[in-house]
């Protein structure tokens, strides 16, 4: 019984032994591969630093608005005889839109001018009386105030008839109508949106820090989310005050609408077109890394390994970037022309890092964007 306890154990012994030296040398093996490895190299794209013209942007952002915009609305009382436009309709000016019922007026304009002919000329008559003396100039000075009387109520009853007649006050397009025949509008009622949509205004606001770079007459860039297109407008108005609370100016720019894409209320993003800056460094805003303690990008260097062989390796590089706009970023210092810059794989890269050059579209914009 001894005996066979003591094979058992001996066995145990064995085992363990053999399991605990093929660790060992397991570990011995791994720590001389990874010592005899040669150091990874991480695939990167690269691009050259090439000076560029660059064109440098003020953005802001302001809602679309109406050349000229009006909601008519109803001046007097009265029962709508008749509508002359249909909702979405193109309306020419002076066209008249509603005809309110006008038999009251027309009736008091007609015994008006019936009753003109013959004040007027008991006028004539007693002017022409006084200057014989027949008459005293109170007489003459009746007369005349009855004629100047019914004259100035013969125009008053025409401005009534005015304002009971809707017009379209300039060319626009007309919105949905509010109103319907036979309805009864009080004064104050609204009647249609009209807009002239040709060309459309924006009004958006600069810090008075760019104030001097922005004038009269300068051209901007206005995008909207409804469109992929870019219109383009020009700055009409500058605001005189800055805004002593904010600091900030009111701008007022003209955008052509020929094909009516621009509505009134449209969000829009700005840009402000400054002059070209010739002989700039630009890069993809991929290529930098921005932190906290500022901007860096890793620069190619070319070598040669103990074999000979060409060896590439990174150099994490300060720049200072003074403008971003869309994707590109205006480098001021840190880089030269034909530095070789890393522009995507570069999140797992430190300063030293072996790389190798490989192919990438990753950054191109497709022809076409899907549709949704």
């Amino acid at each position: 019984m001894k005996k066979w306890y003591a094979w058992m154990l001996l066995l145990v012994v064995v085992l363990l032994g053999s399991v605990i030296g093929f660790n060992f040398f397991k570990a011995h093996m791994i720590s001389q591969y990874m010592a005899n490895r040669p150091p990874p190299s991480f695939p990167v794209t690269i691009m050259t630093v090439a000076p560029q013209d660059y064109v440098p942007r003020i953005s802001a952002f302001g809602f679309i608005e109406p050349y000229r915009g009006v909601t008519l609305a109803s001046e007097e009382n009265g029962k709508v005889n008749s509508i002359n436009f249909e909702s979405g309709q193109q309306v020419k000016q002076d066209q008249t839109l509603v005809q309110l019922d006008l038999d009251v007026e027309q009736a008091n304009l007609e015994a008006a001018l019936g009753r003109m002919p013959a004040t007027e000329r008991q006028k004539d008559r007693m002017i022409k009386l006084f200057k014989q003396g027949s008459v005293s100039e109170g007489e003459k000075d009746s007369a005349v105030a009855e004629f100047l009387s019914l004259r100035a109520e013969i125009a008053s009853l025409n401005a009534s008839i005015d304002r009971r007649t809707i017009e379209a006050p300039f060319d626009g397009v007309v919105g949905l109508r509010n109103v319907f025949l036979g309805q009864y509008l009080q004064s104050g009622d609204d009647i249609v949106r009209l807009e002239d949509i040709s060309t459309m205004r924006i009004r958006f606001t600069i810090a008075q820090t760019d104030l001097s770079r922005v004038h009269v007459g300068q051209i901007i860039e206005v995008g909207v989310d409804s469109s992929h297109e870019t219109f383009q407008g020009q700055i009409t108005a500058i605001e005189p005050p800055v805004n002593y609370q904010s600091g900030i100016v009111q701008v007022q720019a003209d955008i052509p609408n020929e094909h009516g894409n621009l509505r009134s209320g449209m969000f829009a993003r700005v840009a402000i077109i400054l002059p070209t800056l010739t002989e700039r460094i630009l890069l993809p805003q991929s290529a930098i890394n921005f932190t906290l303690y500022g901007e860096s990008v890793f620069v190619v260097q070319r070598g040669q390994d103990e074999q000979g062989n060409e060896q590439l390796s990174v150099r994490q590089t300060t720049v200072k970037v003074v403008e971003r706009h869309g994707d590109v970023a205006l480098i001021a210092s840190g880089l030269k022309p034909g530095d070789e810059v890393v522009v995507t794989g570069q999140v797992r890269l430190s300063n030293g890092s072996l790389v190798r050059l490989v192919e990438s579209n990753a950054l191109q914009m497709p022809a076409q964007l899907p549709r949704l």
